[in-house]
C-alpha cells in the first residue's frame, strides 16, 4: 500500500489497515505533540527523530502514521489554525463579519507565529484552513464584489495579520527595548537629518509610555482602514 499523501491525510481520507495491533499512536495526538514542541522551541527544533524522542518512541514507528515531515507541517498547521470563528451572515453587515474573521486568524497567527512560515506557497489546504476562505467569503455576500475581488478581499486582510503577527513575535520582550535604546542612539546620531522621523517615533514613544500603543492598536488601526477602502468600493457598486 503506497503511503497517504498530504491531501489524504489533511483530509481525512487515507485507507487505513483493517488488520495488526491495535496502534500504540494516534495522528492527532502525533501532531498535537509537534505542535507543543514547535510552540516552545520553533519550527527549526522539529524533526520526526527529535518528535519521536519526545512521544517515546521509535522514528520509524511515527512512519506508519505520517510518511515524512512535508505532510506533518500541512497537519499541524491545519490543527493550529482549527476551525474558524462562527458569526451570523447578516446581510449588509459585511464589515463586522470581516472584523470577526481577521480579528480570530491574528490571534492564530500570535499563539502559532511558526504557523505563518507554512502558509506560503502552493500547497494543499486542509479543512480548517479552507473553512476560514469559506466563512470570510460568506461574509462578503451581497456586497456586489466579483469572487476574484472577494479573494483578493481576504489576501489583504490576511497579509496585514500575517506581517503584523511576524514584527511582534521579532520585537517581544528585551528586543522592543533593545531597538528603543538603539534607535535612540540613531536619532541621536542623525541630529536634525530626519525631523518627520524624529517628531513620528517621539509620538510613538509617548503613546508606548502611556499604554496606548499596544500591539492590538497598530493591527486594529490597519484593519479598519483597508475596511474603510473596500465600504466605498461596495458604496460604489451599490450606486451603480
Amino acid at each position: 500500500m503506497p503511503p497517504p499523501t498530504t491531501v489524504e491525510l489533511l483530509w481525512g481520507t487515507a485507507a487505513r489497515p483493517k488488520r495488526g495491533p491495535k496502534p500504540a499512536l494516534t495522528l492527532d495526538g502525533i501532531v498535537a505533540a509537534a505542535i507543543a514542541l514547535v510552540d516552545a522551541e520553533g519550527l527549526s527544533a522539529l524533526s520526526m527523530q527529535r518528535l519521536a524522542e519526545r512521544l517515546g518512541f521509535t522514528k520509524m514507528s511515527l512512519y506508519r502514521y505520517v510518511p515524512g515531515k512535508e505532510q506533518l507541517t500541512a497537519l499541524m498547521l491545519d490543527a493550529a489554525i482549527g476551525e474558524p470563528p462562527v458569526f451570523d451572515a447578516v446581510p449588509g453587515d459585511w464589515r463586522s463579519g470581516l472584523r470577526t474573521w481577521i480579528d480570530a486568524i491574528f490571534a492564530r497567527y500570535r499563539a502559532h507565529p511558526w504557523a505563518i512560515e507554512l502558509t506560503l506557497g502552493i500547497r494543499p489546504f486542509g479543512p480548517n484552513e479552507m473553512g476560514w476562505t469559506e466563512a470570510a467569503l460568506t461574509a462578503l455576500d451581497g456586497t456586489g464584489l466579483t469572487g476574484p475581488e472577494r479573494l483578493d478581499t481576504i489576501v489583504l486582510l490576511n497579509g496585514h495579520a500575517r506581517s503584523l503577527a511576524q514584527v511582534f513575535a521579532s520585537v517581544a520582550g528585551d528586543a522592543q527595548l533593545q531597538f528603543t535604546d538603539q534607535f535612540a542612539a540613531m536619532m541621536t546620531a542623525a541630529g536634525d537629518r530626519y525631523p518627520a522621523v524624529s517628531a513620528a517615533f517621539a509620538q510613538e514613544a509617548a503613546a508606548v509610555s502611556a499604554g496606548s500603543a499596544e500591539p492590538g492598536v497598530a493591527f486594529a488601526y490597519g484593519v479598519e482602514r483597508i475596511l474603510d477602502g473596500l465600504a466605498v468600493l461596495i458604496a460604489d457598486r451599490a450606486d451603480r
